[in-house]
């Protein structure tokens, strides 16, 4: 239940039992995400109000969602979770969900409906991919390049990347298994519908590693969302890959001579899980917020400060103008029918049986 503003507990005796819930809800939430520019658009849309209506809760921000897996599996067997709330995509989300690491929920129980009454399971739909994911946004990965290195003919096609002679210079990638493989693959002539089928044996595996050898030496490896949109804007890379709302960030706020790529963009989702096992009070806490946080308005006040589409179909109408900019945010959606002639849709449960195993050999490959 939320916590009513103590003008409207004073206004009714009847709302003395909310005040009361209060007292058991902890005062403090550890929130963790990704920095940059979309745990901004986080802290627009959905701290900074909800602190504005609860001056007493105080909200600490981690940036460690990258590394969420390891991290919470130590502070589980250590027996000492400190986080509360946790920013994850889908695939790391089923894959803690299956660990027993996150919580499962009831999305009618723990999400508010839409103004119009349908259940937030309903809202949500498909994009609830487990027991455990609590959707927010949906983005994708894709490339940006500098205008001004690209020559007369900006590249275009997703194998322009793998291209040294026409687009001399550093590319910047991920340092993980997951897009690079599978980019690698459709630029080595695997169908896009057999991708996943190629990347589960050892031989395919080995393939994309050696496609992606052809440019190793020319690749800048990040780790950081933000790593990306600072290597373009001091024009140390060509070209290099991110989530599309951090390029936007680049291109359209920092005004620098960036374009984007769509061609092959991979779809994804992003959202919160629950750790496991929280004490009452916190998770009194956490719930409430989540509650304020995934509505239907907040969903859609994120998409003014980032080009993310929101995970919930009612939020969808609401998106807008961005709050600065005053630009139309639909064209720079990654869902725009512009954008979107050509994507490649994740798998979520293949990366979720086999990122251990791929990514240990990634990494090896890394070290070569």
């Amino acid at each position: 239940m939320k916590i009513k503003s103590l003008a409207a507990l004073a206004a009714s005796t009847a709302l003395l039992a909310p005040m009361a819930m209060a007292a058991d809800m902890a005062d403090s939430m550890t929130l963790v995400s990704w920095g940059g520019a979309y745990q901004k658009s986080q802290v627009n849309a959905y701290s900074e109000p909800y602190m504005a209506m609860h001056p007493d809760v105080e909200v600490v921000w981690d940036e460690s969602s990258a590394e969420a897996v390891a991290k919470l599996r130590a502070m589980n067997e250590a027996g000492n979770v400190t986080w509360d709330l946790v920013d994850v995509v889908a695939a790391d989300a089923i894959r803690l969900c299956d660990e027993g690491l996150a919580m499962e929920y009831d999305p009618d129980d723990l999400l508010a409906a839409a103004p119009d009454g349908t259940s937030a399971g309903d809202d949500f739909g498909d994009l609830i991919v487990s027991d455990c994911f609590i959707p927010q946004i949906v983005y994708s990965t894709a490339f940006g390049y500098r205008t001004d290195l690209v020559g007369d003919t900006p590249p275009d096609d997703i194998c322009d990347v793998f291209d040294l002679e026409t687009y001399p210079g550093k590319r910047s990638l991920e340092k993980r298994p997951i897009n690079n493989m599978e980019w690698a693959l459709l630029c080595d002539g695997v169908a896009k519908d057999e991708v996943y089928d190629v990347l589960a044996t050892p031989e395919g595996q080995e393939k994309a590693l050696a496609k992606l050898g052809t440019i190793k030496d020319s690749v800048i490896w990040w780790s950081a969302g933000a790593d990306t949109p600072q290597l373009l804007a001091d024009g140390e890379i060509v070209m290099g890959s991110t989530y599309n709302g951090r390029l936007f960030s680049v291109i359209e706020e920092q005004k620098q001579p960036v374009a984007m790529l769509w061609d092959a963009q991979v779809f994804d989702l992003d959202g919160w899980i629950i750790p496991a096992g929280l004490p009452a009070d916190r998770l009194a806490r956490v719930k409430d917020f989540v509650m304020f946080a995934t509505d239907t308005q907040r969903l859609a006040d994120q998409a003014k400060y980032i080009s993310y589409g929101p995970a919930r179909a009612s939020s969808a109408p609401l998106v807008g103008k961005h709050a600065d900019l005053g630009i139309d945010m639909a064209p720079h959606m990654p869902t725009d029918p512009n954008n979107a002639k050509n994507t490649f849709l994740y798998n979520y449960e293949f990366w979720a049986d086999y990122r251990d195993d791929i990514d240990a050999k990634f990494q090896a490959w890394l070290a070569q």
